[in-house]
Protein backbone atom coordinates (compact mmCIF):
# COMPACT_ATOMS: atom_id res chain seq x y z
CA UNK A 1 0.00 0.00 0.00
CA UNK A 2 1.44 3.48 -1.03
CA UNK A 3 2.29 5.61 2.29
CA UNK A 4 0.27 8.80 2.19
CA UNK A 5 2.76 11.87 3.25
CA UNK A 6 -0.17 12.86 5.97
CA UNK A 7 -2.24 10.96 8.24
CA UNK A 8 -5.03 11.56 10.59
CA UNK A 9 -4.28 11.74 14.16
CA UNK A 10 -6.59 12.31 16.96
CA UNK A 11 -5.93 15.32 19.29
CA UNK A 12 -7.92 16.46 22.46
CA UNK A 13 -7.90 20.26 23.15
CA UNK A 14 -8.82 22.54 26.60
CA UNK A 15 -9.53 25.53 25.57
CA UNK A 16 -8.90 28.59 28.44
CA UNK A 17 -12.36 29.37 27.80
CA UNK A 18 -13.47 25.95 29.47
CA UNK A 19 -14.28 23.87 26.80
CA UNK A 20 -12.62 20.79 25.78
CA UNK A 21 -12.64 20.16 22.25
CA UNK A 22 -11.73 16.53 20.23
CA UNK A 23 -10.99 16.58 17.02
CA UNK A 24 -8.99 14.86 14.07
CA UNK A 25 -6.02 16.70 12.31
CA UNK A 26 -3.84 16.02 9.38
CA UNK A 27 -0.30 15.13 10.45
CA UNK A 28 2.99 15.01 8.35
CA UNK A 29 3.75 11.41 8.18
CA UNK A 30 7.01 10.89 9.63
CA UNK A 31 10.36 9.95 8.15
CA UNK A 32 12.26 7.42 10.29
CA UNK A 33 15.94 8.09 11.51
CA UNK A 34 18.48 5.18 11.43
CA UNK A 35 17.08 3.42 14.42
CA UNK A 36 13.44 4.25 14.11
CA UNK A 37 10.84 2.13 12.38
CA UNK A 38 7.32 3.70 10.92
CA UNK A 39 4.36 1.55 11.62
CA UNK A 40 0.46 1.97 10.11
CA UNK A 41 -1.32 1.76 13.43
CA UNK A 42 -4.24 -1.05 13.08
CA UNK A 43 -5.51 -1.45 16.66
CA UNK A 44 -4.92 0.42 19.53
CA UNK A 45 -7.15 0.22 23.05
CA UNK A 46 -9.05 2.57 24.68
CA UNK A 47 -7.36 2.45 28.69
CA UNK A 48 -8.99 4.21 31.42
CA UNK A 49 -5.25 6.29 31.33
CA UNK A 50 -6.23 7.21 27.96
CA UNK A 51 -9.60 8.13 28.85
CA UNK A 52 -8.21 10.43 31.27
CA UNK A 53 -6.09 11.84 29.05
CA UNK A 54 -8.83 12.12 26.08
CA UNK A 55 -11.88 13.63 28.80
CA UNK A 56 -9.46 15.43 31.14
CA UNK A 57 -12.31 16.75 33.82
CA UNK A 58 -14.90 17.82 31.12
CA UNK A 59 -18.49 16.80 31.77
CA UNK A 60 -19.86 14.23 29.50
CA UNK A 61 -23.45 15.17 29.79
CA UNK A 62 -22.30 18.40 27.76
CA UNK A 63 -20.78 16.63 24.09
CA UNK A 64 -21.52 18.02 21.53
CA UNK A 65 -20.85 17.46 17.99
CA UNK A 66 -20.01 19.79 15.21
CA UNK A 67 -20.00 18.25 11.73
CA UNK A 68 -20.30 14.85 10.66
CA UNK A 69 -18.27 12.02 8.19
CA UNK A 70 -14.69 11.68 8.58
CA UNK A 71 -13.88 14.73 10.33
CA UNK A 72 -16.30 15.24 13.25
CA UNK A 73 -15.46 17.95 16.28
CA UNK A 74 -16.69 17.00 19.02
CA UNK A 75 -16.94 19.83 22.05
CA UNK A 76 -17.63 19.37 26.24
CA UNK A 77 -17.91 21.40 28.95
CA UNK A 78 -14.91 21.93 31.85
CA UNK A 79 -16.45 23.13 35.15
CA UNK A 80 -15.07 26.00 36.36
CA UNK A 81 -13.68 24.04 39.52
CA UNK A 82 -11.98 21.29 37.68
CA UNK A 83 -10.22 23.77 35.15
CA UNK A 84 -7.67 24.44 37.96
CA UNK A 85 -6.14 20.94 37.84
CA UNK A 86 -5.87 21.00 33.93
CA UNK A 87 -3.37 24.15 33.97
CA UNK A 88 -0.48 22.19 32.56
CA UNK A 89 -2.69 21.38 29.19
CA UNK A 90 -4.66 24.20 29.09
CA UNK A 91 -4.69 25.43 24.98
CA UNK A 92 -2.04 22.84 24.28
CA UNK A 93 -2.94 20.08 21.62
CA UNK A 94 -2.74 16.59 23.01
CA UNK A 95 -2.09 12.85 20.76
CA UNK A 96 -3.61 10.71 22.65
CA UNK A 97 -3.53 6.60 22.57
CA UNK A 98 -0.18 5.21 25.38
CA UNK A 99 -0.19 1.64 23.18
CA UNK A 100 -1.14 -0.24 19.76
CA UNK A 101 0.24 -2.38 17.47
CA UNK A 102 0.25 -2.88 13.21
CA UNK A 103 2.90 -3.45 10.90
CA UNK A 104 6.29 -1.82 9.95
CA UNK A 105 6.28 0.08 6.60
CA UNK A 106 9.03 1.77 6.42
CA UNK A 107 12.44 1.37 8.59
CA UNK A 108 15.91 2.90 8.77
CA UNK A 109 19.05 1.95 8.27
CA UNK A 110 19.93 -0.27 11.22
CA UNK A 111 20.18 -3.73 11.11
CA UNK A 112 17.91 -3.77 13.97
CA UNK A 113 15.28 -1.35 12.29
CA UNK A 114 15.20 -3.12 8.97
CA UNK A 115 14.72 -6.46 11.10
CA UNK A 116 11.49 -4.88 11.86
CA UNK A 117 10.18 -4.30 7.89
CA UNK A 118 7.18 -5.83 7.16
CA UNK A 119 6.52 -7.44 10.32
CA UNK A 120 3.73 -7.28 12.90
CA UNK A 121 4.54 -5.12 16.40
CA UNK A 122 3.34 -3.92 19.31
CA UNK A 123 3.87 -0.36 20.46
CA UNK A 124 4.41 1.90 23.10
CA UNK A 125 4.81 5.34 23.25
CA UNK A 126 2.26 7.59 23.31
CA UNK A 127 0.29 9.32 19.81
CA UNK A 128 -1.66 5.93 18.95
CA UNK A 129 -4.84 7.23 17.71
CA UNK A 130 -3.39 8.09 14.69
CA UNK A 131 -3.05 5.86 11.27
CA UNK A 132 1.13 6.07 11.18
CA UNK A 133 3.79 6.33 14.26
CA UNK A 134 7.08 6.80 13.72
CA UNK A 135 8.77 4.62 17.07
CA UNK A 136 12.77 3.98 17.94
CA UNK A 137 12.60 0.02 17.97
CA UNK A 138 13.17 -0.23 21.09
CA UNK A 139 9.53 0.59 21.93
CA UNK A 140 8.44 -2.17 19.72
CA UNK A 141 7.73 -5.88 20.40
CA UNK A 142 7.86 -8.08 17.53
CA UNK A 143 4.46 -10.24 17.68
CA UNK A 144 4.51 -14.20 17.47
CA UNK A 145 4.26 -15.67 13.83
CA UNK A 146 0.27 -15.12 13.24
CA UNK A 147 -0.82 -12.67 16.14
CA UNK A 148 -2.64 -10.20 14.60
CA UNK A 149 -2.46 -6.08 15.04
CA UNK A 150 -5.81 -7.17 17.45
CA UNK A 151 -4.22 -9.52 19.32
CA UNK A 152 -1.24 -7.41 20.44
CA UNK A 153 -2.62 -4.07 20.99
CA UNK A 154 -2.58 -4.36 24.93
CA UNK A 155 0.57 -6.29 24.63
CA UNK A 156 2.45 -3.14 27.19
CA UNK A 157 -0.28 -1.58 29.77
CA UNK A 158 -2.38 -4.37 30.96
CA UNK A 159 -0.25 -7.03 31.04
CA UNK A 160 2.97 -5.26 32.14
CA UNK A 161 0.94 -3.57 34.65
CA UNK A 162 -0.21 -7.37 36.47
CA UNK A 163 3.15 -8.72 36.05
CA UNK A 164 4.34 -5.70 37.63
CA UNK A 165 2.29 -6.53 40.34
CA UNK A 166 3.18 -9.61 41.14
CA UNK A 167 6.70 -8.03 41.06
CA UNK A 168 6.12 -5.81 43.29
CA UNK A 169 4.48 -7.97 45.29
CA UNK A 170 7.58 -10.28 45.89
CA UNK A 171 10.03 -7.39 45.89
CA UNK A 172 8.13 -5.99 49.14
CA UNK A 173 8.10 -9.42 50.54
CA UNK A 174 4.50 -10.60 50.68
CA UNK A 175 2.94 -14.25 49.94
CA UNK A 176 -0.31 -12.84 47.87
CA UNK A 177 -2.23 -10.21 47.10
CA UNK A 178 -5.71 -8.52 46.99
CA UNK A 179 -7.02 -6.82 43.23
CA UNK A 180 -10.16 -4.75 42.84
CA UNK A 181 -12.22 -4.69 39.55
CA UNK A 182 -11.14 -7.91 38.69
CA UNK A 183 -13.39 -9.43 36.30
CA UNK A 184 -11.35 -6.69 33.73
CA UNK A 185 -9.08 -7.73 31.10
CA UNK A 186 -6.25 -6.81 32.88
CA UNK A 187 -8.51 -9.10 36.27
CA UNK A 188 -8.13 -11.72 33.97
CA UNK A 189 -4.83 -11.58 32.82
CA UNK A 190 -3.81 -11.22 36.90
CA UNK A 191 -5.55 -14.32 37.69
CA UNK A 192 -3.68 -16.27 34.86
CA UNK A 193 -0.79 -15.01 35.96
CA UNK A 194 -0.96 -16.20 39.44
CA UNK A 195 -2.66 -19.71 39.06
CA UNK A 196 0.31 -19.84 36.20
CA UNK A 197 2.96 -18.89 38.85
CA UNK A 198 1.30 -20.31 41.97
CA UNK A 199 0.83 -17.33 43.75
CA UNK A 200 -2.46 -16.52 45.72
CA UNK A 201 -5.05 -14.33 44.73
CA UNK A 202 -7.53 -12.77 46.32
CA UNK A 203 -10.52 -10.60 43.47
CA UNK A 204 -12.68 -7.97 44.26
CA UNK A 205 -15.61 -7.83 42.19
CA UNK A 206 -19.05 -5.83 42.70
CA UNK A 207 -21.48 -8.58 40.50
CA UNK A 208 -22.79 -11.85 41.10
CA UNK A 209 -21.64 -12.69 37.39
CA UNK A 210 -18.49 -11.55 37.69
CA UNK A 211 -17.54 -13.73 40.79
CA UNK A 212 -18.88 -16.68 38.41
CA UNK A 213 -17.15 -15.60 35.50
CA UNK A 214 -13.59 -15.53 37.07
CA UNK A 215 -14.30 -18.90 39.10
CA UNK A 216 -15.32 -20.69 36.17
CA UNK A 217 -11.11 -19.18 35.30
CA UNK A 218 -9.96 -21.24 37.71
CA UNK A 219 -10.22 -18.61 40.36
CA UNK A 220 -9.99 -19.57 44.08
CA UNK A 221 -10.94 -16.80 46.38
CA UNK A 222 -13.47 -14.02 44.48
CA UNK A 223 -15.34 -11.45 46.88
CA UNK A 224 -18.36 -9.47 45.97
CA UNK A 225 -18.00 -6.34 47.42
CA UNK A 226 -21.48 -5.75 46.98
CA UNK A 227 -22.39 -8.88 48.78
CA UNK A 228 -24.12 -7.87 52.93
CA UNK A 229 -21.12 -10.68 53.54
CA UNK A 230 -18.54 -9.08 51.89
CA UNK A 231 -16.30 -8.13 54.84
CA UNK A 232 -16.82 -11.42 56.63
CA UNK A 233 -16.09 -13.64 53.07
CA UNK A 234 -12.77 -11.02 52.60
CA UNK A 235 -11.69 -11.89 56.14
CA UNK A 236 -12.07 -15.81 55.01
CA UNK A 237 -9.89 -15.23 51.91
CA UNK A 238 -7.35 -13.10 53.40
CA UNK A 239 -6.95 -15.51 56.30
CA UNK A 240 -6.76 -18.49 53.79
CA UNK A 241 -4.21 -16.77 51.97
CA UNK A 242 -2.05 -14.82 54.05
CA UNK A 243 -2.11 -11.76 51.39
CA UNK A 244 -0.68 -8.43 52.68
CA UNK A 245 -0.60 -6.18 49.24
CA UNK A 246 -3.79 -4.95 47.78
CA UNK A 247 -3.83 -3.21 44.38
CA UNK A 248 -7.08 -1.41 43.96
CA UNK A 249 -8.42 0.25 40.54
CA UNK A 250 -11.35 2.38 42.06
CA UNK A 251 -8.57 4.78 43.98
CA UNK A 252 -11.90 6.75 45.44
CA UNK A 253 -14.39 5.61 48.12
CA UNK A 254 -14.15 3.39 50.86
CA UNK A 255 -12.84 0.05 49.06
CA UNK A 256 -9.27 0.63 49.99
CA UNK A 257 -9.95 1.05 53.77
CA UNK A 258 -12.12 -1.69 53.98
CA UNK A 259 -9.35 -3.83 52.76
CA UNK A 260 -6.99 -3.17 54.98
CA UNK A 261 -9.31 -3.68 57.78
CA UNK A 262 -10.03 -7.07 56.50
CA UNK A 263 -6.40 -7.67 56.34
CA UNK A 264 -5.90 -6.16 60.02
CA UNK A 265 -8.67 -8.71 60.96
CA UNK A 266 -7.57 -11.64 59.36
CA UNK A 267 -3.82 -11.41 61.01
CA UNK A 268 -5.31 -11.02 64.25
CA UNK A 269 -7.14 -14.35 64.05
CA UNK A 270 -4.00 -15.90 64.21
CA UNK A 271 -1.79 -13.39 66.53
CA UNK A 272 -0.40 -15.04 69.63
CA UNK A 273 -0.54 -12.05 71.61
CA UNK A 274 -2.22 -8.52 72.12
CA UNK A 275 -0.40 -5.57 71.37
CA UNK A 276 -2.39 -2.08 71.62
CA UNK A 277 -1.11 -1.02 68.33
CA UNK A 278 -2.69 -3.76 65.96
CA UNK A 279 -0.22 -6.42 64.00
CA UNK A 280 3.53 -5.58 63.55
CA UNK A 281 2.84 -7.03 60.07
CA UNK A 282 3.09 -4.16 57.23
CA UNK A 283 -0.30 -3.91 55.17
CA UNK A 284 0.07 -2.22 51.96
CA UNK A 285 -2.88 -0.83 49.41
CA UNK A 286 -1.52 0.67 46.51
CA UNK A 287 -3.93 2.60 44.27
CA UNK A 288 -3.39 2.46 41.16
CA UNK A 289 -6.79 3.66 39.32
CA UNK A 290 -9.33 6.22 39.27
CA UNK A 291 -12.62 4.10 38.52
CA UNK A 292 -14.74 5.86 41.90
CA UNK A 293 -14.35 9.69 41.47
CA UNK A 294 -14.90 9.99 44.81
CA UNK A 295 -12.16 11.31 47.62
CA UNK A 296 -10.57 8.28 49.47
CA UNK A 297 -11.61 7.36 52.78
CA UNK A 298 -10.89 5.17 55.57
CA UNK A 299 -11.37 4.46 59.26
CA UNK A 300 -7.93 4.04 60.80
CA UNK A 301 -8.87 0.97 62.71
CA UNK A 302 -6.48 -1.05 61.52
CA UNK A 303 -3.14 -0.62 63.69
CA UNK A 304 -0.14 1.35 62.66
CA UNK A 305 1.85 -0.86 60.30
CA UNK A 306 0.15 -0.09 56.94
CA UNK A 307 0.51 1.96 53.89
CA UNK A 308 -1.89 3.74 51.08
CA UNK A 309 -0.04 5.27 48.69
CA UNK A 310 0.06 5.29 44.82
CA UNK A 311 1.42 2.81 42.08
CA UNK A 312 1.94 3.72 38.42
CA UNK A 313 3.82 0.92 35.82
CA UNK A 314 5.89 3.55 34.56
CA UNK A 315 7.67 4.60 37.37
CA UNK A 316 7.82 0.85 38.40
CA UNK A 317 9.57 -0.43 35.35
CA UNK A 318 12.38 2.75 35.43
CA UNK A 319 12.57 1.68 38.90
CA UNK A 320 12.81 -2.41 38.52
CA UNK A 321 15.66 -1.50 36.04
CA UNK A 322 15.80 -2.31 31.70
CA UNK A 323 16.86 -6.03 32.98
CA UNK A 324 13.55 -6.54 34.43
CA UNK A 325 11.48 -4.35 31.98
CA UNK A 326 13.01 -6.89 29.06
CA UNK A 327 12.41 -10.02 30.76
CA UNK A 328 8.60 -9.15 31.53
CA UNK A 329 8.24 -8.26 27.72
CA UNK A 330 9.31 -11.21 26.69
CA UNK A 331 7.23 -13.30 28.69
CA UNK A 332 4.63 -11.45 27.37
CA UNK A 333 5.42 -12.14 24.18
CA UNK A 334 5.54 -15.83 24.58
CA UNK A 335 2.69 -15.68 26.42
CA UNK A 336 0.30 -13.17 24.42
CA UNK A 337 -2.08 -15.37 22.85
CA UNK A 338 -2.91 -17.03 26.64
CA UNK A 339 -2.01 -15.76 29.80
CA UNK A 340 -2.03 -12.39 28.21
CA UNK A 341 -5.25 -12.43 25.58
CA UNK A 342 -7.56 -9.77 25.34
CA UNK A 343 -11.26 -9.82 24.82
CA UNK A 344 -13.06 -6.42 23.65
CA UNK A 345 -16.76 -5.51 23.49
CA UNK A 346 -15.85 -4.01 19.84
CA UNK A 347 -13.95 -1.90 17.11
CA UNK A 348 -14.24 1.37 16.29
CA UNK A 349 -13.09 3.94 14.16
CA UNK A 350 -11.09 7.13 14.56
CA UNK A 351 -14.30 9.39 13.77
CA UNK A 352 -16.67 6.69 15.67
CA UNK A 353 -14.08 7.57 18.70
CA UNK A 354 -15.51 11.14 18.81
CA UNK A 355 -19.23 10.17 18.32
CA UNK A 356 -21.63 10.88 21.65
CA UNK A 357 -23.15 7.73 21.21
CA UNK A 358 -20.01 5.82 20.54
CA UNK A 359 -18.37 7.48 23.86
CA UNK A 360 -21.32 6.83 26.26
CA UNK A 361 -20.56 3.07 25.49
CA UNK A 362 -16.54 3.14 25.98
CA UNK A 363 -16.54 6.30 28.72
CA UNK A 364 -18.64 4.13 31.44
CA UNK A 365 -15.19 1.91 31.68
CA UNK A 366 -17.78 -0.80 32.39
CA UNK A 367 -15.88 -4.07 33.68
CA UNK A 368 -15.15 -6.11 30.52
CA UNK A 369 -16.15 -3.41 27.82
CA UNK A 370 -12.70 -2.34 26.77
CA UNK A 371 -12.63 -1.05 23.07
CA UNK A 372 -10.42 -0.79 20.31
CA UNK A 373 -9.52 2.13 17.89
CA UNK A 374 -8.41 0.73 14.33
CA UNK A 375 -7.17 4.08 12.23
CA UNK A 376 -7.26 2.30 9.14
CA UNK A 377 -11.04 1.68 9.73
CA UNK A 378 -13.28 3.72 7.11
Amino acid sequence: MPIPTTALQLRSLIKSSGELELSLVDVPTPEPGPNDVLVRIEAAPLNPSDLGLLFGTADLDTLQVIGAGERPVTTAQVPLTAMKSMAPRVDVSMAVGNEGAGVVVRAGASPAAQALLGKTVAVLGGAMYTQYRCVPVQQCLLLPAGATPSDGASSFVNPLTALGMVETMRREGHKALVHTAAASNLGQMLNRICLKDGVSLVNIVRKSEQVALLKSMGARHVCNSESPRFMEELTEALVATGATIAFDATGGGTLAGRILTAMEAALTRTATEYSRYGSATHKQVYLYGGLDTRPTEFVRNFGMAWGMGGWLLFPFLQKAGADTAEALKARVAAELTTTFKSHYAGEISLAEALQPSVIAAYGRRSTGEKYLINPGKE
